[in-house]
């Protein structure tokens, strides 16, 4: 096999080692366009899992790096005047330069040829001379635009310019230091990589970078003033640049990694914000991932679809985390005014891959510490903490999040409603809440929708409150009212979601005359006279509502429903009053919460919940979800439940764990109002994590309820607490701790009398 590198990188050498290495018959070139001393950056920093994975692929390289490591645990954040150490964290660094030495001796001891000095080739030429093209020629990558119609690769642009710098001494910790100037916020990383040495990067959003004229100034001018900025970390020392400039930070996604024989690695085919230390990491387990492969796999084609399938989750895992971390630097400004200690937390929880139990794991002392600044009494997790709205207080942090059951028989609840949610009462969660409640017949999303819009119905709903509050005292139980809109007249779920009924079709209203999606029924613009009807019907299902015993009530007005669908301006086309401008599209939403919270009892809460984006171009942007906010607020919401999406059929979202908690919490700092966090929080370790930072006051569960409808209380077990915000009913007190199981640990006999 004749294989061809593009890019002499770490990715690129560590390849041409483990493929000549697993074969000496492999004819391996590299082609590097630097000379060998040459390099960008300064230290490069690897977790014990790839170092591990380097020391069983290739020993003799893990020894030369291991002589020549610098590990340190603790990671500093200095802000506010203060500085809070966290400690147990355990990272390794090593110069760049000196890793590259160490592969290109590896290299060429194996009889790997390096071209130094050299442009390789164009791909296309390569392919045709060689059995593998293996393109590691980074974030710009030559190959990976030659190919783009194959890769379809996807680049985005953020919003904060850096600068890699390096300081001439070792700090005692991977250290994060905050500079409020009267330019904006600036932030240094910096990590030591050798005895004497440290990687400093600089970072400020693109605004407070020309704010302070650093567009303006040359590269020496630039280095002296963020060594004059951040001289306390520096210990009053010069910084050092290596052809150092000002960037921004690109996130290459791409939907495919090979074509024919050309293969995709490292910064090439993905990258990964530097804040979570991956590059070099992501390019070196590639490698190793790419090496086996070819290893198993007995012809090429399967060799690299293999490696794309294996390494393509793990990538887009790293990636969801550095872009977390990401836009939590993004918008830092957000948390200055946090205590110093939770504001540390925050930050060393924010790509979600620390959470509150690992970093009770690392450092008990520091976690224990910021649990009483946040005021857990001892012994309680954050997510045991109460929590009071209006007149109505909490004794935990958890929601059963809205699900609609589409199991009512004329919009009237019956047993099955009693059971799902009397289950999660008893499950010890601090808020139920019911499904989406539809304030009018024809404002069902299906023929098996709740109501609250008869004298039936509301009875049916007084007996579930009524089992709430005598069987499970502790617990509150929400109704969340909204019309269906565009989205009205479908299927159960079960039989086809958002599907049109086959018969019994009713007629749709909405903002504009606008269908969901192809083959959906198109709705008629509401008039005037209609807009106040259905205005009327809200307050009277408010009324029911309140007669019934429910201790909150939340108004929908997300996933594209009616209120949802004037709020989006991809579902708002109106010229009248009630269409154009935010202002305006926001107005009838608001004339019906008003007219809701007139007739809902002043000292019950009422909240709202949104959709922060639509996830499509043109639509709701988390900008404008932050103004949505502060304009219920303003008029009396209590807390905001921030949701994204389902507003237009065409819409992309971002999934991932907790992806929708960010724009909870911009809208929490921004705008001042609690709020509530939902989508994809499955952990009781995700949600103290969450509460504990900041980021949100409750967490709404789903999916998780309808797997354990104990969920709560067994997070109380599983972490030992005993405490109020989490109470056992009488019946269920003997299930309370952790039923035995069979032991996995136990000693192994002996089957063999050995040498």
């Amino acid at each position: 096999m004749r294989v061809a590198i593009i890019g002499g990188g770490p990715g690129g050498l560590y390849a041409a080692a483990l493929l000549k290495r697993l074969d000496p018959t492999r004819e391996v070139t590299v082609w590097e366009r630097n000379a060998p001393d040459v390099t960008f950056g300064f230290g490069v920093v690897l977790s014990d899992e790839t170092l591990g994975g380097i020391e069983h692929a290739d020993p003799v390289v893990y020894e030369a790096l291991q002589r020549r490591f610098v590990r340190w645990d603790d990671i500093d954040i200095v802000h506010a005047g203060t500085c809070q150490t966290s400690g147990g964290h355990g990272f390794a660094a090593v110069r760049r330069r000196t890793l590259l030495r160490i592969l290109h001796e590896r290299c060429l001891s194996l009889g790997v040829t390096i071209a130094f000095g050299t442009e390789a080739p164009s791909a296309d030429e390569l392919s045709r001379t060689h059995d593998l093209v293996i393109a590691a020629d980074g974030v710009h990558s030559t190959t990976r635009e030659t190919y783009a119609q194959v890769f379809r690769p996807r680049i985005t642009e953020h919003r904060c310019r850096y600068i890699w710098l390096a300081a001439d001494f070792a700090f005692d910790a991977f250290r994060f230091e905050i500079a409020q100037t009267e330019h904006g916020v600036m932030q240094l990383h910096g990590y030591p990589y050798a005895a004497d040495a440290s990687t400093v990067i600089v970072e400020m959003r693109e605004e407070v970078w020309r704010a302070a004229g650093f567009d303006e100034l040359g590269p020496d001018e630039s280095v002296e003033r963020c060594a004059k900025i951040f001289s306390d970390a520096l210990r009053g020392r010069p910084l050092h640049s290596n052809n150092s400039t000002w960037t921004t930070f690109r996130t290459v996604v791409n939907d495919r990694w090979s074509h024919g024989n050309v293969v995709l690695l490292g910064d090439a085919a993905h990258t990964a914000h530097f804040s979570i230390g991956s590059g070099t990491k992501l390019a070196v387990e590639d490698a190793l991932a790419l090496a086996a492969c070819l290893r198993e796999q007995p012809a090429l084609d399967r060799a690299l679809a293999a490696y794309e399938e294996e390494r393509k989750p793990v990538v887009a895992s790293t990636q969801r985390a550095a872009r977390a971390s990401l836009e939590w630097f993004e918008n830092l400004r957000h948390h200055l005014g946090q205590p110093p200690r939770q504001f540390a937390f925050n930050l060393l929880t924010r790509s979600r891959r620390v959470t509150h139990d690992n970093l009770r794991l690392r450092d008990a002392r520091f976690t224990e510490a910021v649990e009483r600044e946040f005021g857990c009494p001892p012994g309680t997790p954050p997510m045991f903490t109460p929590l009071r709205l209006r007149g109505l207080t909490l004794r935990n942090r958890v929601v059963v999040s809205p699900m609609d059951m589409y199991s009512a028989t004329d919009g009237v609840p019956g047993d099955f409603h009693l059971v799902h949610l009397g289950a999660r009462a008893l499950g010890g969660a601090g808020l139920v809440m019911t499904e989406m409640v539809c304030v009018s017949e024809e404002g069902r999303i299906t023929p098996g929708c709740a109501g609250l819009y008869t004298g039936r119905q509301a009875e049916a709903w007084r007996r579930v409150t009524d089992f709430v509050h005598t069987q499970a005292p502790g617990s509150a139980i929400g109704v969340q009212l909204g019309h269906s809109g565009r989205k009205g007249s479908t299927r159960l779920m079960w039989e086809g979601m958002d599907e049109p009924l086959t018969r019994g079709n009713w007629p749709l209203v909405a903002a504009s005359p606008l269908p969901y999606k192809p083959g959906s029924q198109t709705p008629r613009q509401l008039s005037r006279a209609q807009l106040t009807d259905i205005r009327e019907q809200f307050t009277a299902a408010a009324w029911r509502a309140a007669r019934a015993g429910f201790d909150l009530l939340e108004l929908h007005c997300a996933h594209g429903y009616l209120l949802s669908g004037f709020l989006s301006p991809l579902t708002n086309r109106r010229t009248d009053a009630y269409g154009g401008s935010p202002e305006r599209r926001l107005r009838f939403p608001l004339e019906v919460f008003d007219a809701v919270r007139a007739v809902w009892p002043a000292e019950r809460p009422m909240t709202v919940r949104i959709s922060a984006t639509d996830w499509a171009e043109g639509g709701t942007t988390a900008e404008d979800a932050v103004e949505i906010a502060r304009a219920f607020a303003a008029h009396g919401a209590d807390a905001i439940d921030v949701s994204t999406g389902q507003v237009v059929a065409e819409e992309r979202p971002e999934f991932g764990r907790s992806y929708q908690t960010p724009f909870a919490d911009r809208i929490r700092h921004e705008a001042g109002v609690p709020v509530i966090a939902v989508g994809a929080i499955s952990s009781w370790d995700d949600v103290n994590s969450l509460i504990l930072a900041g980021r949100t006051d409750l967490c709404a569960l789903g999916r998780p309820h309808l797997y354990d409808p104990h969920w709560t209380l067994h997070a109380a077990a599983e972490q030992g607490y005993e405490g109020p915000g989490a109470v056992w009913p009488a019946p269920y007190r003997a299930g309370s701790r952790r039923p035995q199981t069979g032991r996995t640990d136990a000693p192994k006999p002996r089957l063999t009398l050995g040498g």
